[in-house]
């Protein structure tokens, strides 16, 4: 496989690919450019110059994985990947320790006119009194946004004496009390803060925020720093503001424009600027390559991922549990797709015992997957699968119990066509994998196989006997067999595993047996029965459709 990196990044996460794929480097590509390269690859990474566009991720026809050596993805069109199943990897956590410290370092040099300082200085003049500081000690510090970034200049702040108010409708209180954060109202924190950092992601809520209504409600002479997005801060509303005093300084990283080389607030003695640097610490790119070549790789194998933006995860210690549950809800859907033909309008997921503990999001999108790829020409996997149930629309919903009525650890795909409600249930025993316990309601209890049979079927004295010797004149060898019924001489299901692909001239020999109300053919991939690993991304399709 190869992997087109379109950024910069350490050496050391280019080191890390190498080892398994094929890397180029090719920085500086517009998007156009881009496009026309992007369809050899099956990888990207970029940092935040690449735009990758939808047209570049359309053209992208082998492309399976996105990884942004950074934070942000709005350089990404993240809502194109999910359609197209690219997954979207970050590293959120990367930038955090050095974002913090530039935050620290602008507000102290805001504080104490460090670079003015300097700058005097080198040009040979003393000047002592013209840079008058004041101090952090008992300043109340206001952070707009409390996440990782935002948590880390808290206890920095706090170590300096200073009082912490933070603004985040997302945050729990709880959490900030621990860290000594006294969580308050937007207005509150604009009126009360000396200085205020912001820490919050660019979007249609953060543009503009800081505008002139936001500053007039401040404090007169209050300090503002921006470590987090360009576009938060009305740059025209802050200039005004600045050359009234209203605000008495503002140290920036990030701007609306970038690079900024014009941008008037440049020329304003109270303002400390740095070109984005937030992130610029050997250590936090070494940290960020590394991280995004390790995601990449994973996802390029169809290994677990963390910090995948557009696909729902689990925690390292929850995968060993969850993995069983992945396959298991894969083969429910394939089973009910390939048995209960007809146009999907709902489908609810029960999660009853050990399932139910789990987070739900990824194996439901595992059973929608099973459900959708059989049916449709376009590729679905568990990234796009919600996007093309709802497409579809196909309603979705999960629940879970924690009663498993005696039988733990069960997964229900209960699904309605147009014609018809069905179910198939499943179940993960310790030690022993995936089982289909249920088909519709009729008890069978089998591991399933690459090849399966299903008939329903009237319960009389001859039926199974008959099919058995349909396939044993075939040459068809059956592995194992369950019937399941309600009552003697009802309606009773049954499954057979069977050692090969059953030709459509037996089904139909088997369709004609008196009694026989319905049969078909079951298909799954060797990797949901096999003994590989479970994928999470790489599909392997049978070579004919059931």
């Amino acid at each position: 496989m190869k992997v087109l990196v379109a950024d910069r990044i350490a050496q050391s996460g280019l080191d890390k690919l190498q080892t398994e794929v094929e890397v180029d480097v090719i920085t500086g590509l517009t998007p156009a450019e881009l496009s026309e390269r992007i369809s050899d690859y099956e990888g990207l990474i970029v940092r935040s110059s690449t735009q990758v566009t939808a047209e570049v991720i359309r053209a992208g026809r082998k492309l399976k994985a996105i990884g942004r050596a950074g934070v942000g993805v709005n350089n990404i069109d993240v809502d194109e990947a999910t359609r197209k199943g690219v997954v979207v990897l970050n590293v959120p956590d990367g930038n955090t320790i050095a974002a913090a410290e530039h935050t620290m370092g602008l507000m102290l040099a805001l504080a104490r006119n460090i670079p003015q300082a300097h700058w005097a200085l080198r040009q040979g003049r003393w000047e002592r009194k013209e840079h008058m500081g004041v101090e952090l000690y008992g300043k109340t510090l206001g952070l707009i946004g409390i996440g990782r970034i935002g948590t880390e200049v808290a206890r920095r702040a706090r170590a300096f004496g200073m009082k912490i108010l933070a603004y985040d409708p997302y945050a729990s209180a709880q959490k900030t009390e621990k860290e000594g954060i006294e969580l308050v109202g937007l207005e509150e924190l604009l009126r009360e803060s000396d200085v205020i950092s912001i820490h919050t992601p660019l979007n249609r809520e953060t543009k503009g925020m800081i505008g002139a209504e936001a500053i007039n409600k401040m404090k007169d002479g209050v300090r503002l720093v921006n470590c987090a997005r360009g576009g938060i801060i009305d740059e025209e509303a802050l200039l005004r503001a600045l050359e009234s005093g209203k605000v008495a300084g503002a140290a920036l990283d990030v701007f609306a424009t970038e690079p900024a080389g014009d941008n008037p607030l440049f020329n304003l003695d109270h303002v400390v600027a740095t070109p984005h640097l937030g992130a610029s610490t050997f250590e936090a790119q070494d940290h960020n390559a590394v991280t995004i070549a390790e995601q990449v790789l994973a996802a390029l194998k169809g290994k677990p991922v963390r910090n995948a933006v557009n696909l729902p995860s689990f925690l390292p210690d929850e995968w060993k549990t969850a993995e069983p549950y992945l396959a298991l809800a894969e083969i429910l859907g394939r089973v009910y797709a390939q048995a209960f033909p007809g146009r999907l309008k709902s489908v609810e997921v029960v999660y009853e015992g050990e399932a139910a503990t789990l987070p739900t999001g990824l194996i439901t999108n595992a059973l929608l997957k099973g459900l959708l790829c059989d049916i449709l020409t376009e590729e679905v996997n568990l990234v796009n699968a919600p996007v093309v149930a709802r497409r579809r629309a196909i309603k979705v919903t999960e629940s879970v119990s924690h009663d498993s009525h005696g039988l733990s650890n069960r997964v229900i795909l209960k699904a309605v066509t147009e014609n018809s409600e069905r179910e198939v249930t499943g179940m993960v025993r310790a030690g022993d994998g995936p089982c289909i316990i249920s088909v519709d309601g009729y008890r069978v209890d089998l591991h399933p196989s690459e090849f399966m049979l299903l008939a329903h079927h009237i319960d009389k004295p001859g039926i199974i006997g008959q099919v058995g010797t349909i396939l044993g004149q075939e040459q068809v060898n059956i592995a194992a067999m369950q019937v399941g019924r309600r009552r003697l001489g009802g309606e009773a299901v049954m499954l057979l595993l069977v050692d090969e692909y059953v030709q459509g001239e037996i089904l139909e020999k088997i369709n004609a047996v008196d009694g026989i109300l319905h049969s078909c053919q079951i298909r799954l991939p060797k990797h949901l029965v096999g003994k590989n690993e479970t994928t999470l991304l790489v599909d392997e399709e049978p070579e004919m459709s059931a």
